[in-house]
């Protein structure tokens, strides 16, 4: 017989049951699901960038143009 997995809510740390039926995975709840967001809207959480694209990206040599 297989165990239910089990994750940490990434937001508070309390288990969860990661399982279809469980709505908010891997979150324990709506409230969780919803801080986390806010995190990233937020810009608390970025997914990193290498310094030299981020400088291309964005220096003054940039011609929106071409």
């Amino acid at each position: 017989m297989s165990q239910t997995p089990t994750v940490n809510c990434p937001t508070c740390g309390a288990p969860v049951e990661f399982t279809p039926e469980n709505k908010y995975r891997p979150f324990c709840s709506d409230r969780c699901k919803l801080i986390d967001l806010g995190a990233w809207a937020s810009e608390e959480h970025k997914i990193p960038v290498a310094p030299d694209a981020e400088d291309e990206l964005f220096s003054g040599d940039f011609d929106p143009r071409h």
